[in-house]
């Protein structure tokens, strides 16, 4: 079974979802997600979105943050790109529907918002602009809304991914070639339903499928997250990058029945403490900014400290607030952790470190668009040079949406110089060379 389109995507978190809406004003798209819709990365996102819109802040302050965190191995032009691109962004999110929390000061009428931005470890300001603990759910509500009634675009639930189809332009016109492929003109996908491979013909190609936190036994992912993305573009013969720079985030629930539940950074950001089951705060002894400091660094404190110990865990303590600050502010988690037993309000959350982020990925140019042409990356499962060696806490989200329009200006333009009109008979999936999973 074939179906053409003009735009397939591959992944339905925000990138995927925010590029699927700025394409399909020109362009039919299909667009493949291995579960639900709403079984993303950017669901589980609870902290926020990093831009910059206090009065105190600059898009200085936020790239020096971010080469901090990245360890000098960030792109500075890079860097500079979605730093700047960072508010438009945020705007357009909020045409398209996404409720952030606006601070106590203006009306949600006021022209221009000012929002209630918190802070997170590796900032330096108060700049993450949020939805309660739930930011990324909120998101990915309002821009499945308008993908659900748009015209343009076919949402394939339950379809995974398994191998990109490329084209040699030199096979077409006759010639012997033992080069690898020209281009990227669609994927063979797997409806898990009927468990028939359909081939997905497209003149553009984006993957936006996610990380690979799924290779460790302790991760803040989803079970989607298995780096199919990354494994197509490099079977494809795209190049990936920095795939041994994998974030562990410091704070995650350490429950025998919370698998992968993240306890936000925003948590540390409003005043939680990191302590050892002695009650005793340790950051001190580890960064000037204490509990306040870059993941890698906080995770690498708390794994020292856990070696130390010989403890299974430390304490994340926000019970010195007030408790009806932390139910506002913190609704989601409050409710999490209470059906777990734990009353954040008046007791410490046992955490662990566990696997978070990719930093690297499919190698991309700042349009996102991998070494192969007409195929695109972006989101965690590309390696753009923003991250370097670490992520700074809510620019994975940032990324994604100034990607996600860097990549669709691009691709438009790219689509306008292709003979659209020529196609291509592909061959059927062939399972030769694949292996039978035991899991």
């Amino acid at each position: 079974m074939e179906i053409k389109t003009d735009f397939l995507i591959i992944g339905s978190g925000i990138a995927g979802l925010s590029f699927a809406l700025k394409v399909a004003e020109f362009g039919n798209v299909a667009l493949v997600t291995k579960k639900e819709a709403m079984d993303s990365n950017t669901n589980l996102a609870q902290g926020g979105i990093a831009s910059v819109f206090g009065s105190h802040d600059s898009f200085d302050l936020h790239l020096q943050d971010t080469l901090t965190a990245g360890d000098g191995l960030c792109n500075m032009d890079v860097v500079k790109m979605v730093v700047k691109n960072g508010p438009d962004r945020i705007r357009e999110l909020i045409n398209l529907g996404v409720q952030f929390n606006l601070s106590r000061k203006k009306s949600a009428t006021s022209t221009p918002p000012e929002f209630d931005l918190g802070r997170e470890g590796g900032h330096s300001q108060n700049r993450i602009v949020h939805a309660q603990d739930m930011t990324g759910k909120e998101v990915e509500r309002a821009l499945l809304n308008r993908i659900k009634d748009h015209k343009r675009i076919s949402l394939y639930e339950n379809h995974i991914a398994i191998d990109l189809i490329t084209c040699s332009t030199r096979m077409k016109r006759g010639l012997v070639t033992t080069t690898h492929e020209d281009y990227c003109c669609g994927a063979y996908v797997l409806d898990r339903k009927t468990n028939i491979v359909k081939t997905f013909s497209a003149h553009i190609t984006l993957l936006a499928a996610g990380g690979s936190g799924k290779v460790y036994l302790y991760t803040s992912n989803p079970d989607i997250a298995t780096g199919d993305g990354i494994a197509m573009a490099y079977r494809a013969g795209a190049t990936v990058a920095n795939l041994e720079f994998v974030q562990f985030h410091p704070t995650c629930l350490y429950h025998p029945e919370a698998k992968n539940f993240l306890i936000s950074e925003a948590v540390r950001g409003e005043g939680g403490i990191l302590t050892n089951t002695a009650g005793k705060p340790f950051m001190g002894k580890y960064d000037p900014q204490k509990d306040l400091a870059c993941r890698d660094v906080v995770a690498r404190a708390i794994d020292t400290e856990l070696k130390k110990s010989g403890d299974d865990f430390v304490f994340l303590d926000i019970s010195h607030k007030k408790p009806d600050f932390i139910k506002k502010r913190f609704p989601n988690l409050y409710e999490k952790c209470l059906y777990f037993g734990i009353d954040m309000t008046s007791e410490a959350l046992p955490i662990v470190p566990a696997a978070h982020y990719m930093c690297g990925g499919v190698t991309t140019d700042i349009f996102g668009q991998t070494d192969i042409q007409r195929l695109y990356a972006i989101g965690e499962t590309a390696c753009t040079g923003l991250h370097g060696a670490n992520r700074l806490a809510s620019n994975s989200l940032l990324e994604a949406i100034v990607y996600a329009d860097m990549a669709a200006v691009h691709a438009l333009k790219n689509l306008n110089t292709l003979d659209t009109k020529s196609t291509s008979e592909f061959p059927p999936w062939d399972e030769v060379g694949t292996t039978n999973s035991d899991e």
